[in-house]
């Protein structure tokens, strides 16, 4: 039978979108088809919908996730009885229910339904449903006693309706009493409570929200410009001195739009990042000079400039009046919700609680979403040496917001603050250095004049070397100033990895490095190596790339059953390149004896069961490899390109491999989510204390090649 999870309230302002979209991203780690069902809809688009259908890649029918509006549902009960109603929406309930292997339902939102006790309708249809139920009490405004027996008395309600209660939410409470509300809540209910403090963050309109309600013309602007939260107001009245000193961080600036001055020194605050404004909020219909936008373009590109024909005062009523809306069109607050989420939500204790069907497949979303719970597991510091690199800046928005690892961001610090401004980014406490002025840049040179001493590599020689971001964050990680560096988004792999090669070194128990892509397939995960690195290795090379690769896909929950491809299977071939594979796999048994190995083997043989059935009849290996090791560089890298392209897989990586610490590269095409992946895989490599591969699970649990 289907598992549903019924979110639900007591009341309305409870905010409970984000314990909806933490619901989401938790059954979504476990299974792959996750079905939505919103039982009472009002007219009009469903923005948490619309959002859960683009994050999370539904291919649900949107005509199926609504039960009824909301009049319908009114006319409904008032003319045929509860009982039909609920009749209605069961039956609707269930046509989802068997299309997905769990399905999360989304409670009445008890605004303005003209629905009598709708606690109960949200009670009975959850045991109708068969579904487990997660109360949402909101606590904004609300003293900390007044919160717990709220919680009670919603939990009281529920359970003595029958419900099946998963855990208790108190959600936007205030944040000096969050850890005290939850101290005093442990234990009193016979279910977890989660307590959730309140985040301006995620109630602040965003200025593309501001200019669609107030109706404004957006003079500058870009669509990430618009994007970013208005934290507050500040009203333009003053003279520029004494207004500069109101600024405040996020802030939007509303000033008649006669006042050019105010207009100027604002945006000239904001490139100065002192501090960075949300934009510019011009009232009257007045609009400053040609000369003047002119200027401001230049200051603060991105920058959202607006105009309304409104007067400070009804435009400040109808500004207080908004509030900010998770949706599609807010991808950076459901970041701030989920991250919010799951510092506060004990997420393994409460997926052990659903108890979700697993459906034994590895989907990239699944995949992905493991990586991020796995690193935030135990927080480790990354180091991003292209600190000025949009995609870099927008990723790190993604790894601070949802709490996966602290961040290191390298170069002149002063550009990284105005690009991350004019981006609208909150770079939050993240450790910003540059390479040519820090403090470090003395002790790094003579370090590295040591390392290098056989090369002839002076103190004076070093101290130029260490300057590059690159060489200064390998030193970083070497001196345990950071665990872990990303790099390459603009480098080229081998000033990205050579570093490496020089400072930190091969762990010892390996004599090469190389790497692996996790190539994500619609239902499973392959680990393919080596594509990247090494371009023709020798049997000895293939057996340690088989071993290390081993230990990374077990590290990363996939239980390695390895194949070491040719264009031979078993004995059937000879040749110098099939013998080579040969006597790499005997060497990779004889290492590791409790590794399933098998080669020479052809990659149809490997991962097809039908033709292994045929090739190798009884091989533990063969039809359901994980693991797939390329006879050399040439193989390996159009292999993958051509599963990525033609399967449309997704490939993470490469991660190197065979480090002492953790470094990795980053093809110059790298999506954000990409950059987000391998910061995530960094930050878990660099958990491991232990030099040598990580230990096999007993049971299931880019495009570039570098130049050494």
């Amino acid at each position: 039978m289907t598992r549903s999870v019924y979110v639900t309230g007591i009341d309305r302002g409870d905010g409970r979108q984000v314990v909806e979209l933490g619901v989401m991203e938790l059954l979504t780690r476990q299974v792959d088809r996750v079905g939505v069902f919103r039982p009472l809809v009002h007219d009009g688009p469903d923005r948490l919908f619309e959002l859960l259908r683009a994050r999370y890649r539904l291919s649900q029918d949107s005509a199926t996730v609504y039960g009824m509006d909301y009049a319908e549902a009114s006319a409904l009960q008032a003319e045929q009885g509860t009982d039909e109603l609920v009749s209605v929406l069961v039956d609707r309930f269930h046509q989802v229910a068997r299309a997905f292997d769990v399905v999360l339902v989304l409670g009445t939102d008890f605004a303005a339904t003209q629905l009598p006790d709708e606690l109960s309708l949200n009670a009975r249809l959850a045991n109708e449903f068969g579904a487990s139920v997660i109360p949402v009490v909101g606590g904004r405004g609300q003293s900390a006693e007044s919160v717990l027996d709220e919680t009670r008395n919603a939990h009281r309600a529920y359970a003595g309706r029958g419900c099946d209660v998963l855990a208790m939410v108190a959600n936007r409470v205030a944040r000096e009493d969050r850890d005290g509300i939850a101290e005093r809540a442990a234990g009193r209910l016979p279910v977890p409570v989660y307590v959730v403090p309140d985040e301006p963050a995620l109630s602040a309109p965003t200025v593309a929200q501001i200019a669609q309600a107030l109706g404004g013309r957006v003079l500058l602007g870009d669509d990430s410009g618009l994007a970013r939260d208005a934290l507050g107001f500040v009203f333009g009245g003053a003279m520029l001195p004494n207004f500069l000193t109101a600024l405040t961080p996020g802030c939007l600036v509303v000033t008649p739009g006669d006042r050019a001055d105010l207009v100027v020194g604002a945006l000239a605050a904001h490139s100065a990042g002192t501090p960075p404004i949300a934009g510019i909020l011009l009232t009257l219909d007045e609009v400053p000079s040609h000369e003047v936008m002119a200027l401001a373009t230049r200051l603060a590109p991105g920058t959202p400039v607006l105009s309304v024909s409104g007067t400070s005062f009804p435009t400040a009523e109808q500004l207080f009046s908004l509030e900010g809306k998770l949706s599609a069109a807010t991808p950076r607050k459901a970041e701030t919700a989920l991250g919010l989420f799951e510092r506060h939500v004990d997420t393994a204790e409460l997926a052990e609680r659903v108890s979700a069907p697993s459906s034994g497949r590895i989907t990239p979303m699944m995949f992905e979403h493991k990586l991020l719970e796995q690193a935030r597991a135990e927080r480790r510091r990354v180091v991003l040496p292209e600190g000025t690199e949009e995609r870099v800046l927008h990723a790190a928005e993604v790894l601070l917001r949802r709490g996966v690892c602290d961040l290191t961001l390298l170069g002149p610090v002063e550009q990284i603050r105005k690009k991350a401004a004019d981006l609208g980014i909150d770079l939050g406490d993240s450790q910003l250095i540059d390479p040519a002025t820090s403090e470090l840049r003395d002790l790094f040179a003579q370090k590295y004049a040591e390392l290098r001493a056989h090369r002839g590599v002076t103190v004076e020689l070093a101290h130029d070397v260490v300057a590059d971001v690159n060489y200064f964050g390998t030193l970083m990680v070497q001196e345990g100033l950071a665990d872990g560096m990303v790099s390459g988004s603009v480098h080229s792999t081998a000033a990205t990895i050579r570093p490496a090669f020089e400072i930190i070194k091969t762990r010892p128990d390996t004599s090469i490095v190389s790497s692996v892509f996790f190539m994500c397939l619609a239902d499973k995960v392959l680990v393919y190596g080596d594509c990247a690195v090494n371009p023709d290795p020798d049997a000895e090379a293939l057996a340690d790339i088989a071993v290390q690769a081993a230990g990374t896909a077990a590290r990363f929950g996939v239980e390695p059953r390895i194949a070491m491809l040719s264009y031979s299977t078993g004995t059937s071939g000879s040749g110098a390149d099939v013998d080579k594979v040969r006597a790499a796999t005997e060497l990779a048994r004889s290492r590791r004896p409790d590794l399933k190995i098998e080669g020479p083997i052809q990659y149809d043989a490997a991962v097809e069961p039908s033709v292994a059935a045929t090739k190798l009849p009884g091989s533990e290996v063969a039809g359901q490899a994980s693991v797939l090791v390329f006879p050399d560089l040439n193989t390996g890298n159009n292999t993958y390109k051509a599963v990525q392209r033609s399967a449309g897989a997704i490939a993470v990586g490469p991660v190197l491999q065979g480090l002492r610490k953790p470094v990795n590269d980053l093809s110059r095409g790298a999506l954000v989510q990409d950059i987000v992946n391998t910061v995530a895989i960094t930050a878990i490599q660099a958990q491991d204390p232990s030099p040598g591969p990580a230990p096999v699970p007993s049971e299931h649990s880019s495009e570039k090649a570098s130049q050494q």
